[in-house]
């Protein structure tokens, strides 16, 4: 079966979001609510004493188990667009990801990319530069990501320099996709190509620390579905990324 078999184990608990004591103008509202139109996490806004003005909260039930205050949302994801990546207008050291985003793993989402949509797409780019971040400042163990088209990395200045500040580091630096693009010498990744389904369509982005690392492993993984429309999820399970890594070396 196809890398896609993995997102069948998307396990999550009922999650909704909630905008607490807004005193942002209402379009902040509107565009937290956009960015979550369709999926399996609502999106409401309220009042409470306990927190702070402009507060987002995860809630699983009645449990807050994230909080990140909106002016956090706003830097990160609604007010930006994804040729911050792409382009490395936003460095690596300035990719943050708000606890309430970050909260969210098992969750399976389906988004949209350009043009169908500005927003959507972005949780995931999002989200794969910060499995980057965690890869370049660990600066060891093992990336693998995928590209669909090795030559991604070549066309995208940001997504270039990030692979190669990643692979300047001790980390092995793994890169996939259909053929277009190689190396060079000086460019210290390992590069897998192929035509098979799973290198036309899988996006994934996998960091696995090294044994003793204070950090978890983490994986994001998303399949395109039809064109620019992505089913994906990320976890920090580390059953669930040995499972995934295993199926990729073995048959990618």
């Amino acid at each position: 079966m196809p890398l896609e078999q993995f997102l069948e184990r998307a396990e999550a608990p009922e999650r909704s979001i909630a905008v607490l004591n807004r005193t942002e103008p209402a379009p902040f509202q509107l565009m937290i609510e956009k960015l979550f139109v369709e999926q399996d996490v609502s999106v409401s806004e309220g009042v409470s004493e306990e927190f702070e003005d402009d507060t987002v909260v995860l809630l699983e039930g009645d449990e807050v188990v994230a909080s990140s205050p909106l002016r956090a949302l706003q830097d990160t994801i609604l007010m930006v667009n994804t040729d911050l990546f792409t382009t490395g207008t936003r460095s690596l050291e300035e990719t943050t990801v708000p606890d309430v985003l970050d909260s969210l793993t098992g969750t399976l989402f389906t988004l949209r990319g350009y043009p169908e949509s500005d927003t959507e797409k972005l949780l995931l780019v999002l989200i794969s530069r910060y499995i980057e971040k965690r890869a370049y400042i660990e600066g060891d163990g093992t990336l693998r990501s995928s590209f669909q088209r090795l030559s991604r990395i070549e066309d995208e200045q940001g997504t270039k320099k990030v692979y190669q500040r990643v692979a300047e580091t001790a980390a092995d630096v793994h890169v996939y996709g259909q053929p277009g693009w190689y190396p060079s010498p000086s460019f210290s990744v390992v590069a897998h190509a192929g035509h098979g389904v799973d290198f036309q369509t899988s996006w994934f982005v996998i960091h696995d620390p090294p044994e003793g690392s204070d950090l978890a492993p983490a994986a994001l993984l998303a399949i395109e579905r039809e064109d620019e429309v992505w089913d994906g999820l990320w976890s920090y399970e580390p059953a669930f990324v040995a499972d995934l890594l295993e199926y990729i070396t073995t048959n990618l």
